[in-house]
C-alpha cells in the first residue's frame, strides 16, 4: 500500500484562529475600559454597588460595552490590507464617498453614539433634570429639551467620527516588513505592541478631548439651531406613544442654553471618544501583530507545516497571502530549522518546496515590472468570438418591390401631373442651400470687421484661443492653490507613482518587501544549507530579475512626468523608495554571496556590472530630504515605522 499522505491543512485554518484570539483580547481590554468608565458615571452614594460587578455596575459596564460592540463588528467586516491608491484625494472621495461601506460605517457610528447617549442620560442622577419627560402643573407631562440637546450632540459626534474613520482609512490592517537584523537593533516586528499602547495614551486623550470640544461647540453655536425643529418633532412623535404630550410640534420659544449643558455634553462626548480611540488603537496593535504563536510561526502547528505555508502563499485572498509572505520572511530570518526544511522538502506533487516558493516570490516581484510596462497603454480588448459564415438569404417567395420612378408619366396622363411630379422630385432630391449656409459666412465677416474696429490689441489677444486657454489655466491654478479645497484635486507625483507601482484600488507594500527579502535570504542561506543544490540553478534568474526591476523602477520614477495640477513639484515617494531599498538590499546580499561564483553560474561580466550598479544606493540630496519631510509623518509612516508604531500616522487617501 502507498504511504498515507498527511492532509495539508489550509493556511487560513491557522490564521483565522490567531486573528480571533487577538480579537478576543481586544474585546477584553475594551470591556475593562467600559468597567472604568462605569466608575465615572455612577453616583457613589454607596461604597459597594459602584464597583461590585454582579450588580448595577456590571449591568452598566455591559451596556457601555454594547455601545462599542457595533464598531467592533464593523472593524472585523471592513478590515483590509493595503493603502488606498488613487491619483488624487478627489478620486478617492469619488470612489468611496457614496459606497455602501461608507454609509454603513457612518450609520454604525451614529447608532453607537445614540446608544451611549441614552446610557449616559439614564446614569445621570435625577437631580440633574436630564430625563426625557418632566412634569409641571401637577401631572401634566412635557418633553425635556435638555435630553434632546445631549442626544443630538452625541449623534452628531458619531457622524463626524464615522466620516473621520472612513477618510483616514482606519479599517486598514498594518502589516510588518521584515528587514535584516543589524547589530544593536532589536526585533520590533515580533513585539506584541502592548508596551506601545502606554505611549499613545496621552495622544488618545488629547484627540478625544479636542474632537468632543469641537463638536459640542459647533452644535451649541450653529448646528442645533437648524436641527432643533425636526429633532423636537421626531422626539414628540415617539414619546406620544407612551405619554400624554401636547399635540403641537412647535418647540419652545427659547432653547435651554447654558454653560452647564455645554460642559456636560463635552464630558459625555469625551468618554465616548475614549472608547472609540482606544478600540481603534488596540485593534491596530493586535491585528497587525506578526504571524507567530508562542514564538513559533503559525503554520508550525500543522502536520505539514511547509504545505500549509505554501497554501497561504498561493492563496487568491490578499489578506491570507500577505500574512503567509510575512511568515515566510520571518522563517528565513529567525527560524533556522524551518528554513532548512524548505531546502530538504523535495518530494512534493507540484515540485520541490523551494521551486514553488521561488515561483511565487518571483511572480510577486515581476508584477511590479508588469504594471510599469502596462502604464499608459489602453486596456486590452475583450476576446473576440470566432467568426462564422454569414447566414444565407432565404429564397424569396414574392418578387422584390419595383424600383421604378413612381412619378414617371403614364402614357394616358396629362402634362400638368407630369410637371408636378418632376417639381416634387427636384425639391426632395435637391433642396438647395439652408439659411445657415446663406447667412453664416456673411455674419462671420461682419463680426470680424467689428472686432478689428472696436477691440484693442490686448483685447484681441485675450479673446484668442491661446488667451482663453491661458486664462482658464490661471483660474485653475489659483483654485488648486487654495489650502483646503485645492489640495483635494492635486494629482501629486507620489500618489500617481504609488498607484502605478503597487496597483489599484489597494496596494500593500509589505508583500513585495517581504518577498524580496525572503527570496534573497533563502538564496544566500542555500550556500550552507542546500544539500541538493536546487537553489543555485535559480540564482542567476533572481539576480537578473532584481536588476531589471530596480533599473526599470528607477527609470520610471525619473521619467514619469509631473501632472500640471501638482504644485509641489516634489518627486519623493516613500513607498517606492522603501521598495527600492528592499530590492537593493537583497541584490547586494546576492552579489556578496555569489559574486565569486559568477562564472560558474553563467553570469557574464555585464550581468554583474549591471547588478552592482543597480544595487548601489544613491545619496539623497538636501532637496529630496526636504521633500520627504514635506510629505509629513503620515505619508512615510508605513515605510519607516514598525507596525506597532504606525496607528495614528496614516495620511488621508
Amino acid at each position: 500500500m502507498p504511504p498515507t499522505i498527511a492532509r495539508r491543512a489550509p493556511y487560513k485554518d491557522f490564521l483565522q484562529p490567531a486573528l480571533q484570539r487577538r480579537f478576543a483580547s481586544t474585546t477584553g481590554v475594551l470591556l475593562g475600559l467600559a468597567y472604568v468608565e462605569n466608575f465615572l458615571l455612577t453616583t457613589w452614594d454607596n461604597l459597594l454597588w459602584p464597583w461590585f460587578p454582579f450588580g448595577p455596575a456590571g449591568i452598566r459596564t455591559l451596556a457601555i460595552f454594547g455601545c462599542i460592540l457595533p464598531i467592533i463588528i464593523l472593524r472585523i467586516a471592513h478590515a483590509h490590507i493595503g493603502i488606498r491608491t488613487a491619483n488624487s484625494p478627489f478620486d478617492t472621495f469619488r470612489r468611496y464617498a457614496f459606497s455602501f461601506a461608507t454609509i454603513e460605517t457612518i450609520i454604525t457610528f451614529a447608532i453607537s453614539a445614540w446608544l451611549f447617549s441614552q446610557i449616559y442620560l439614564i446614569s445621570i442622577p435625577t437631580s440633574a433634570n436630564l430625563g426625557w419627560i418632566t412634569y409641571y402643573s401637577g401631572d401634566r407631562a412635557r418633553l425635556n429639551e435638555r435630553a434632546l440637546f445631549y442626544t443630538v450632540n452625541i449623534i452628531i459626534l458619531g457622524v463626524v467620527q464615522g466620516v473621520i474613520h472612513v477618510s483616514m482609512d482606519y479599517d486598514r490592517m498594518l502589516l510588518g516588513m521584515v528587514k535584516p537584523k543589524r547589530e544593536g537593533e532589536e526585533n520590533t516586528q515580533v513585539a506584541s505592541g502592548w508596551g506601545r499602547l502606554a505611549e499613545w495614551i496621552p495622544i488618545i486623550v488629547v484627540r478625544a478631548g479636542m474632537l468632543s470640544i469641537a463638536v459640542a461647540l459647533a452644535n451649541y453655536i450653529v448646528l442645533y439651531h437648524f436641527l432643533r425643529p425636526s429633532a423636537w418633532s421626531w422626539a414628540l412623535s415617539f414619546f406620544r406613544l407612551f405619554y400624554n404630550l401636547p399635540k403641537s410640534n412647535i418647540p419652545p420659544s427659547k432653547a435651554p442654553w447654558s454653560i452647564w449643558m455645554l460642559s456636560r455634553s463635552i464630558w459625555a462626548g469625551f468618554l465616548l471618544c475614549l472608547m472609540w480611540y482606544f478600540g481603534d488603537m488596540i485593534f491596530r496593535l493586535q491585528l497587525g501583530r506578526a504571524p507567530l504563536k508562542n514564538g513559533q510561526p503559525l503554520s508550525a502547528e500543522s502536520k505539514d507545516p511547509n504545505g500549509s505555508l505554501l497554501n497561504g502563499l498561493q492563496s487568491k485572498k490578499p489578506r491570507i497571502s500577505a500574512f503567509a509572505m510575512w511568515e515566510l520572511a520571518l522563517i528565513t530570518r529567525d527560524f533556522d530549522i524551518r528554513r532548512r526544511s524548505i531546502f530538504e522538502d523535495i518530494d512534493r506533487k507540484d515540485g520541490p518546496m523551494w521551486s514553488q516558493i521561488y515561483a511565487t516570490c518571483m511572480g510577486t516581484i515581476r508584477s511590479v515590472e508588469q504594471r510599469i510596462d502596462e502604464y499608459g497603454k489602453p486596456p486590452a480588448p475583450p476576446p473576440t468570438q470566432p467568426t462564422t459564415a454569414p447566414p444565407q438569404p432565404q429564397t424569396r417567395v414574392v418578387p422584390p418591390p419595383k424600383t421604378d420612378d413612381v412619378w414617371a408619366p403614364v402614357p394616358s396622363s396629362r402634362g400638368f401631373r407630369s410637371s408636378l411630379g418632376k417639381f416634387v422630385t427636384n425639391v426632395a432630391t435637391s433642396p438647395g442651400k439652408t439659411p445657415a449656409e446663406v447667412y453664416l459666412p456673411e455674419a462671420k465677416k461682419k463680426a470680424l470687421e467689428a472686432t478689428e474696429h472696436l477691440l484693442t490689441k490686448e483685447q484681441k489677444e485675450a479673446l484668442s484661443p491661446e488667451g482663453i486657454t491661458s486664462f482658464a489655466q490661471t483660474i485653475a491654478l489659483r483654485f488648486l492653490s487654495l489650502p483646503t479645497v485645492g489640495v483635494l484635486f492635486q494629482q501629486l507625483f507620489s500618489r500617481r507613482l504609488t498607484s502605478t507601482v503597487l496597483g489599484q484600488p489597494y496596494g500593500e507594500l509589505s508583500i513585495y518587501v517581504n518577498a524580496a527579502y525572503a527570496l534573497s535570504k533563502l538564496a544566500v542561506s542555500s550556500l550552507a544549507e542546500d544539500k541538493y543544490g536546487n537553489v543555485q540553478r535559480d540564482v542567476p534568474a533572481i539576480i537578473r530579475t532584481f536588476t531589471a526591476v530596480i533599473r526599470k523602477l528607477e527609470k520610471f520614477k525619473d521619467t514619469l512626468p509631473m501632472h500640471w495640477t501638482d504644485l509641489r513639484k516634489n518627486r519623493v515617494c516613500p513607498e517606492v523608495d522603501e521598495l527600492l531599498d528592499a530590492l537593493k538590499d537583497g541584490l547586494s546580499e546576492l552579489i556578496t554571496a555569489f559574486g565569486q561564483y559568477s562564472s560558474d553560474l553563467r553570469l557574464t561580466r555585464a550581468d554583474m556590472r549591471l547588478a552592482r550598479e543597480a544595487a548601489e544606493k544613491k545619496n539623497k540630496t538636501p532637496e529630496e530630504e526636504e521633500g520627504a519631510a514635506a510629505q509629513g509623518p503620515g505619508r512615510a509612516a508605513t515605510a519607516t515605522c514598525p507596525a506597532e508604531a504606525q496607528p495614528q500616522m496614516q495620511q488621508v487617501r
